[in-house]
């Protein structure tokens, strides 16, 4: 009998007994004793692994964790040697790993028909995402009808608190941004209002365009990204946290206390923000249209009554209600969506400022076909 040492690795022995060989494992195959020299011992096992005669003896092996054990594992290429020798304890390792399911790596088939899937998935998806909606406004009708019996009950602090939140501290963004729409829709309609004398007119191009369409459509976008989101954020939160199943557990109506203030809070503050933001971008453009036209400014206030007829000013105030309601129906929507983990509380904030400036848009249109007789002299 010959003993052969391999010089690479203290962990095994090659005895060849005349026709026949042995691979004898001795030392602790585990993972704070092999560390760096893992890749390379299970390498060597592996190419003595090919050897289908070869019989191995574990016996020697003092201590082996799971590692270990599937290190040799792998390197019997997931079968065990038809000769092996091994102690009972070891044994009870393997059978466990054995008995494991093993997972098969199915190969990719072009399906021709994926479109058809993906567009499945995503109606699928948006009409769960509608009946949440309607659930919502239904329990909104409910908690309505509940406190009007019980005035006692509405929860004026929360509304205040929202209506501060969402109105107040949004003033700022608003009137800049306004100003600045308000100043460059002045100074290109000038523009071209000087090719053909007509300056004038700057008075009804931006009383129309800034009270019934721009106005609303910029506070209710500003408002989707600000406040929007932070419903959503402040849900979600409360989602991962677990105040929400705490409010459960105390008995206390989700819906009552944090979804009605937040739609009905919004729902008051957006026709002062659009109010907020027409005069603003007004002012803007009177300054615009001043410097560019010379147009006093005591002109273009005493014609814009009789330029825009008062209509105009109540639908845009009408958009302002209904965008600030959907807007806080969404952002609670995607709130109470919110699983407990802060992928989904980003994926869900996202969704719902995506969303909301969406229906927006569609709100606007669907007002600009269904009023396109009203305001108009």
């Amino acid at each position: 009998m010959t003993n052969k040492q391999n010089p690479n690795t203290d962990w095994y022995q090659l005895v060849n007994d005349g026709d026949s060989s042995r691979i004898i494992l001795t030392g602790d195959f585990t993972l704070a004793v092999l560390n760096d020299r893992f890749k390379n011992l299970s390498a060597e096992l592996a190419e003595q692994a090919k050897n289908p005669n070869l019989r191995w003896d574990m016996s020697g092996i003092q201590h082996i964790d799971n590692a270990g054990i599937i290190m040799l594992w792998k390197a019997w290429n997931a079968q065990r040697p038809a000769q092996l020798i091994l102690r009972d304890e070891h044994d009870k390792m393997l059978k466990r790993i054995e008995l494991m399911p093993v997972e098969t790596v199915e190969s990719e088939q072009k399906d021709f028909l994926w479109p058809v899937y993906a567009a499945g998935k995503q109606a699928m998806l948006l009409w769960d995402n509608l009946t949440g909606v309607i659930r919502m406004i239904g329990q909104l009708l409910l908690d309505c009808m509940f406190f009007l019996r019980n005035p006692g009950y509405i929860p004026w602090r929360e509304i205040s608190a929202n209506l501060f939140r969402t109105g107040a501290q949004a003033l700022g963004i608003t009137a800049l941004v306004g100003f600045l729409i308000g100043i460059v829709l002045s100074y290109l309609s000038s523009e071209q209002l000087q090719m053909f004398g007509a300056d004038i007119f700057i008075v009804n191009i931006l009383g129309i365009s800034i009270i019934r369409e721009l106005g609303p459509l910029l506070a209710a976008i500003l408002v989707a990204g600000r406040s929007g989101s932070s419903m959503t954020a402040q849900l979600g939160v409360m989602r991962v946290t677990q105040e929400l199943d705490a409010l459960t557990v105390m008995g206390i109506s989700q819906s009552q206390r944090l979804i009605f203030p937040k739609i009905i809070g919004l729902g008051l503050a957006m026709p002062l923000l659009v109010l907020w933001t027409s005069a603003i971008a007004l002012l803007g453009g009177i300054i615009a249209a001043e410097i560019q036209l010379g147009l006093n400014y005591y002109y273009f206030i005493y014609s814009l009554p009789d330029a825009v007829p008062i209509a105009n000013l109540w639908l845009g105030l009408g958009k302002g209600v209904v965008c600030g309601m959907v807007i806080a129906v969404i952002a609670c929507h995607f709130g109470l969506r919110v699983k407990p983990n802060t992928e989904s509380l980003g994926e869900g904030t996202t969704t719902s400022v995506v969303t909301s400036i969406t229906v927006v848009i569609i709100i606007d249109a669907i007002f600009a076909v269904v009023f396109s007789d009203v305001g108009i002299i």
